[in-house]
């Protein structure tokens, strides 16, 4: 009996389904600029449709995106970016960028209006399914690959898991695990608000693979507020099962991503200091000793399968830049002359292919980079916090900027990084690489500064990604107010009748800190279908059918 009314349920779930939109979903948020433009065109010669209905009363879609086009131009004109040939091709990229922001949208809203509330949720539920299934399947291969149960504590492979395991644990999209994280954290308010208990908990299981630490932090605080004024006695039940599930994660199946946030939290506190020359030679009276005796036990371990990976592979041709940068007996790299980085000689392994290249690109620009040309480093306030600080200086320095901005592609966006062909970002044309003084003496001198170092300041908190940040460094105060009053104000007006669609909206304004989000092309698109569904359903209920 159960099996069949189980299998009845799936059955009429699956009649159900807006399969054009399901298929949208599933490629365009995929991590490929090659898989989302044709997802693009698949989706508009299926369903053909260029009424966008923008207005400035009761707009159909938010009109932030074309105040932000707008904005642009005017940028390009006061800056005189157009004088250098090599900009076009950054600005043509970024209005491409801006342009299947509306094409998406767009679709994701003929969705809601053309279909039932249960048909999209329904589609919802498959979109989630298929995420965890993939979610749960990288997983698996990682306990297959290392033989552990836990490789959360697996230190074997350089480390090449361990506390860096939720970076692997990509889901349906293959893109970062912060992708991943955002999106399954949107599925367990989701689903708790609509009292789908299992699903709440499979995302909330896919969220702690992840180890997004800052999603962590965000959802109990959402949880916190739901718990106390909206939520029912079953749903409390099931905020604090998952509370529960994040401190069992974090103190038993992953207690370094604890010790992390709390270094982190450390560090922005107090600057890192290391006077001793020679980091290898520390005596040790300077730790107590239990803790030395796991250093020495971790080393000798590392090491020992370092030796035995040695004996077993063959070499592999090495690009000329590579061959180029001179490196140690213990593969630690070495640029121009001597080097005082302390806190990057304590690790042994040899940087990658990528890190080699950031590395070059430091060497050869070392007069104009502040930070990380400097010899010496010194851990102290997080990146984005120097971001934010690099971003009020260059206001402060160049204050008739502050109205439009310093133009697309000019300062902090994906669209920047992706512009110095170096690979952070996606492809793009050598032969046309640009990169704007502004944005190399900020920046992208801050993220290599992190990020051609040891793998543990690879981290969101050093990274200088931020749609904050982007709108008012290329937009100025012109871009900020379009997209307060034109995005955010385009889906909180509805704020008396959204259920699930308030707290979705506050994770979505925390989650604006850690990336580039509108240049991704993933969470974005599919916060704004469940807040137009939310408001459909909400806001204009479907009559009942007696």
């Amino acid at each position: 009996m159960t099996y069949n009314f189980a299998w009845l349920n799936i059955k009429r779930t699956l009649n159900k389904i807006d399969w054009k939109l399901l298929l949208f979903l599933m490629l365009f948020l995929n991590v490929k600029l090659a898989v989302k433009i044709p997802a693009i065109i698949v989706i508009y010669l299926l369903r053909f449709n260029f009424r966008f209905g923008f207005s400035f009363k009761n707009s159909r879609l938010p009109l932030f995106y074309l105040l932000i086009i707008a904005i642009a131009f005017v940028a390009l004109f006061i800056n005189i970016s157009y004088a250098n040939p090599s900009y076009f091709l950054v600005f043509f990229t970024g209005m491409v960028f801006w342009l299947l922001c509306i094409l998406a949208i767009h679709q994701v809203k003929l969705s809601v209006e053309n279909n039932d509330t249960e048909t999209i949720h329904n589609t919802i539920l498959v979109f989630f399914v298929v995420n965890a299934v993939l979610s749960f399947f990288n997983i698996a291969h990682i306990v297959w690959e290392t033989g552990a149960l836990n490789p959360y504590r697996y230190q074997g492979e350089y480390q090449k898991y361990f506390i860096g395991t939720g970076d692997y644990i990509r889901g349906l999209t293959f893109d970062t695990s912060t992708t991943n994280a955002v999106l399954s954290t949107f599925g367990v308010i989701y689903f708790l608000m609509r009292k789908k208990p299992v699903m709440m908990l499979v995302c909330m299981a896919v969220l702690l693979l992840t180890g997004c630490n800052f999603m962590n932090i965000v959802l109990p605080a959402i949880f916190l507020f739901l718990f106390l004024f909206k939520s029912s006695k079953d749903q409390k039940s099931l905020i604090a099962a998952c509370f529960m599930f994040l401190v069992v994660f974090m103190a038993k199946v992953s207690p370094q991503n604890d010790n992390y946030v709390i270094k982190t939290v450390k560090n922005i506190i107090y600057s890192y200091k290391n006077t001793d020359d020679n980091p290898s030679a520390k005596k040790p009276d300077r730790m107590p000793a239990a803790e030395g005796q796991k250093r020495q036990f971790a080393t000798k371990y590392l090491d020992s399968v370092k030796y035995e990976l040695n004996k077993k592979e063959t070499l592999t041709p090495v690009s000329p830049v590579a061959a180029s940068i001179p490196k140690t007996d213990g593969g630690r790299i070495l640029i121009g002359g001597p080097n005082n980085n302390k806190l990057s000689n304590l690790s042994t392994i040899e940087a990658t292919p990528e890190e080699k290249q950031l590395l070059t690109f430091i060497d050869n620009n070392r007069t104009k980079l502040p930070i990380s040309g400097q010899n010496q480093f010194k851990l102290g306030v997080p990146g984005k916090v120097t971001g934010v600080l690099q971003t009020a200086n260059f206001f402060r320095d160049d204050p008739v900027k502050i109205i439009a901005g310093d133009g697309m592609g000019n300062f902090s966006s994906k669209l920047a990084f992706r512009a110095t062909a170096l690979g952070f970002a996606g492809g793009y044309p050598y032969h046309f690489a640009y990169i704007s003084k502004e944005f190399l003496k900020n920046h992208l001198d801050l993220y290599l500064n992190f990020f051609s170092k040891q793998p543990e300041l690879h981290s969101f908190i050093n990274s200088p990604y931020s749609v904050y940040d982007q709108v008012v460094a290329e937009y100025g105060l012109l871009g900020l107010v379009a997209f307060i009053v034109f995005y955010v104000g385009f889906f909180a007006k509805h704020y008396k009748h959204l259920t699930y669609g308030i707290p979705l909206l506050i994770i979505m304004l925390g989650a604006f800190f850690l990336d580039y989000w509108f240049e991704q092309l993933s969470v974005i698109v599919f916060f704004e279908l469940l807040l137009l569904l939310n408001i459909k359903e909400t806001t204009y209920p479907e009559p009942v059918n007696v």
